[in-house]
C-alpha cells in the first residue's frame, strides 16, 4: 500500500512568548504500555480541567491560529517520544520499533512516527524532544514534550510503571519555563484537547476482555470499553464547552479522534489496509497475533520453549503495530483527517492556512 509522506522541515526562531500550544490526548486506560489494567476513563475530566490550569500561565488569544512558536504536549504512550526510555524505566525499545521512518528504535511504541509527529510536521515545525532527553543536546526552541509512556491521570503508585503521572509532567513544565525557557507570567492560552479511540478495538483489550463473542460487535471490537470511551467523550466534549465559558479568553479546540479511528477501522479496505485488528508486531498469530506476555521485539521463554514477538512484512496493511499502539500507515490517516479540521469543535478548516494542507 503506498502512503503519503510529509516532510519533516526543521525551522530555527527563538520562542515568542506570546502565543504557543499545549497540546492534550485523553490517556490511554491502561498504566502499562505491555499490560493491562484497569481504570475509570471519568478520572480524564480531572485532566482537562488541570490543563486548563497549566493555561493560567499564557496569555490571551483567539480564535483558531497555526501559527505557533512552540508546542507543549502533555500525555502517554500514544504521544511519548522517548520520555519512559530516556528515564531508564521497565523494558527497553526493541527492533522493530522505529523500523519504518527512524530505522531504528526512537523511543516511540511505534514502528515509525506518531500523531504528534506528523501534527508538528504539517506545521512546518520540527519533532519535539523528549523533556527527559538529553542525548545530542536538543533544542526546545520549538516547544517540548512531556509525555511518557505508561503515564496516568491520578498520582502514580508502587504499582504503576511509569512515575510521571499529568501532576508530575505539569511540574516539570514549569521547571522547564523557568529555568529553560523563562517565560513572563503570561502566555498564548490555547489548547487542542483530543478525545480518547476506540478502546475496544484494541487487540489488547480483545484478547483479555473478548473471550465471550458476545461482548464483541459486527467489527471484532468489545463492545463495553467502546461504550465506555463514548460516554467518556461526550462528558469531555461537554466539559470543553463549559470550560470556553470560564475561560472566554482561551481558544480550546475539541479533537474526536474517536470518530477518526472508528471510521478507519470500520472501513479499513476502503483506506487501503487489509487487517483493522490484528497486531502487525506480536506473537500468537491471527486473528490478534497479541499475547499480553510477551511485547514487540522480545524473546521469551513461554512454556518451556523460546517466543519471539516479531512483525509482519508490511506494516502499511495493519491498523495496530503492537496490540496497544497504531501503525505509522494509521498515524497517517488519523492525522490527515484531523487536519481537515471536519473533526474538530470548533471546526477550523476554512481558517486552515495552505502550508497545513497535506502533500501527497
Amino acid at each position: 500500500m503506498s502512503t503519503s509522506r510529509l516532510r519533516f522541515r526543521q525551522l530555527s526562531a527563538h520562542i515568542n512568548p506570546a502565543s504557543f500550544l499545549v497540546w492534550l490526548a485523553a490517556s490511554h486506560p491502561c498504566s502499562n504500555p505491555n499490560t493491562s489494567s484497569r481504570r475509570s476513563p471519568m478520572a480524564s475530566l480531572a485532566y482537562v480541567i488541570s490543563a486548563i490550569c497549566v493555561s493560567l500561565l499564557l496569555s490571551p488569544a483567539s480564535g483558531i491560529d497555526f501559527d505557533y512558536p512552540a508546542v507543549f504536549n502533555f500525555g502517554d504512550s500514544n504521544s511519548d517520544t522517548g520520555d519512559l526510555i530516556a528515564a531508564g524505566i521497565g523494558d527497553p525499545l526493541l527492533p522493530p520499533n522505529g523500523r519504518a521512518y527512524f530505522s531504528k528504535p526512537a523511543g516511540r511504541f511505534c514502528d515509525g512516527r506518531l500523531i504528534i509527529d506528523f501534527l508538528m510536521d504539517a506545521m512546518d515545525m520540527p519533532f519535539l524532544n523528549a523533556y527527559l532527553d538529553s542525548v545530542g543536546a536538543p533544542s526546545f526552541q520549538k516547544g517540548c514534550n512531556f509525555a511518557a509512556a505508561g503515564s496516568t491521570i491520578l498520582p502514580a503508585t508502587k504499582y504503576s510503571v511509569s512515575p510521571f503521572s499529568f501532576g508530575i509532567q505539569v511540574a516539570q513544565f514549569f521547571r522547564f519555563k523557568n529555568q529553560v525557557l523563562q517565560l513572563q507570567t503570561k502566555g498564548a492560552r490555547k489548547f487542542w484537547i483530543h478525545n480518547t479511540g476506540p478502546l475496544g478495538c484494541l487487540s489488547q483489550n480483545i484478547v483479555i476482555f473478548g473471550k465471550d463473542p458476545s461482548k464483541l460487535d459486527k467489527f471484532g471490537c468489545v463492545s463495553s470499553h467502546n461504550r465506555a470511551a463514548k460516554l467518556f467523550n461526550i462528558q469531555l466534549h461537554t466539559l470543553c464547552t463549559k470550560l470556553r465559558g470560564v475561560f472566554a479568553d482561551a481558544t480550546i479546540t475539541y479533537i474526536d479522534v474517536f470518530t477518526i479511528k472508528f471510521n478507519l477501522i470500520a472501513n479499513f479496505s476502503r483506506y487501503g489496509f487489509e487487517n483493522p485488528i490484528a497486531a502487525c508486531c506480536g506473537y500468537s498469530g491471527l486473528p490478534l497475533n497479541y499475547d499480553p506476555r510477551i511485547a514487540c521485539g522480545q524473546t521469551k521463554v513461554l512454556k518451556g520453549r523460546s517466543a519471539t514477538a516479531k512483525a509482519c512484512d508490511d506494516a502499511t496493511e495493519y491498523i495496530n503495530w503492537d496490540g496497544i499502539h497504531y501503525t505509522e500507515a494509521a498515524n497517517l490517516h488519523v492525522s490527515s483527517q484531523i487536519l481537515t479540521g471536519r473533526y474538530s469543535d470548533p471546526p477550523f478548516a476554512d481558517q486552515m492556512p495552505f502550508a497545513l494542507k497535506l502533500k501527497f
